[in-house]
């Protein structure tokens, strides 16, 4: 019987020696399956808007910017109400007013004088900042709109009239006034109702205003 137990004790701590030599699992391993998820994020591609040729950027437009072979640089965000972005090792830099390729040009020289060598910078639009237009008058839902996802530049007069539920009965399409900035524009909805090679365009900041017919 002693004999047993004395093999037994033996095959125990055998057994507990073996387990407490065993190399815990190392850091090197965690912090590879760490730093998988960032570098995935960082490769996933980026949905660019199509922007108009010629396209100027303006404040709250959102942007990403890609530097060819540093994934660390790549970011995206919002130009703030200055039209400025932060930009990883340059900082704040202005970009409103300036076009996508123009934005890439200064960033490229940006990055190119301090930092690296032969950069080379993309900027792409993914998303166009809030743009409004007001209507007011003889329409029948005077108000705030926003320019459609499509045309972040301008709307067709006769499609704004339309966004705002049409003239009231008592409209007087011919006596519409467009206040741009300072100032006062005059346009004949009645004429470009007819057709032709005509138009006028609603840009963002525009306030529209239907006049009332006098009879």
């Amino acid at each position: 019987m002693n004999t047993r137990l004395s093999v037994f004790a033996l095959t125990v701590m055998l057994a507990a020696a073996a387990v407490a030599q065993s190399p815990p699992p190392s850091d090197s391993s965690r912090s590879t399956t760490a730093s998988a998820a960032p570098s995935a994020a960082a490769l996933a591609p980026i949905a660019a808007v199509s922007a108009p040729s010629g396209y100027v950027l303006s404040a709250n437009d959102q942007v990403a910017v890609e530097v060819f072979g540093e994934e660390d640089l790549r970011t995206n965000g919002r130009l703030n109400a200055e039209g400025n972005l932060s930009i990883p090792l340059i900082g704040s830099v202005h970009l409103a007013g300036l076009t996508l390729s123009q934005a890439s040009a200064k960033l490229t020289d940006l990055f190119g004088r301090d930092y690296l060598v032969n950069p080379k910078v993309n900027v792409m639009l993914i998303g166009y900042a809030k743009r409004r237009f007001t209507m007011l008058g003889q329409v029948n839902r005077p108000g705030s709109y926003e320019m459609p996802e499509g045309s972040p530049e301008g709307i067709d007069l006769l499609e704004a009239v339309a966004v705002a539920g049409g003239y009231t009965r008592i409209a007087a399409p011919e006596r519409i006034s467009v206040r741009r900035g300072n100032q006062i524009l005059r346009v004949n909805a009645k004429r470009l109702a007819r057709g032709g090679k005509e138009n006028f365009t609603v840009v963002p900041g525009d306030t529209v205003t239907v006049g009332e017919s006098l009879f």
